[in-house]
């Protein structure tokens, strides 16, 4: 396994990945009418990819103000230590505290979080509507 720098040749396959996870666990919650768009948010400033046989597994980015996101690693692959990884890049790359929101919905990954040390230091209500079609609960959580 791989991990190094999204180019852009790879986002259509970062896209088919994506998809796979959306299928699986329902993130991002809604389908996005642009995925790739929604994997670029304009505040990204880097993103990395974990490839193996030519295949996108995993996801990560990081914005401007020291933020993880888009981080996803393909349900057929888990277990295998890709998404640490994956956060031991950017952490090596940002240098300095970062941080991440997730949503309540999300409770493989935030028992992911809190088992590699993450704090969590808040919570509040996001501007999408989650699973049930309330204003989706985000909590805040900062790297350890």
């Amino acid at each position: 396994m791989n991990i190094r720098p999204r180019t852009p040749g790879d986002l259509a396959a970062c896209v088919e990945a994506l998809a796979k996870v959306q299928a699986a666990d329902r993130y991002p919650v809604d389908w996005p009418d642009d995925p790739g768009g929604w994997l670029t948010p304009d505040d990204l400033t880097e993103a990395w990819v974990a490839v193996e046989a030519g295949a996108v597994l995993g996801h990560v980015g990081l914005t401007g103000d020291a933020e993880v996101t888009r981080l996803f690693v393909t349900p057929a692959v888990r277990g295998r230590g890709l998404a640490a990884r994956l956060l031991d890049t950017v952490r090596a790359a940002a240098g300095t505290p970062l941080k991440l929101e997730v949503s309540s919905e999300g409770g493989a990954a935030i028992a992911f979080y809190e088992r590699s040390g993450w704090r969590r230091v808040g919570s509040t209500r996001a501007d999408w509507l989650n699973a049930a079609g309330e204003p989706a609960l985000l909590h805040h959580y900062v790297s350890p």
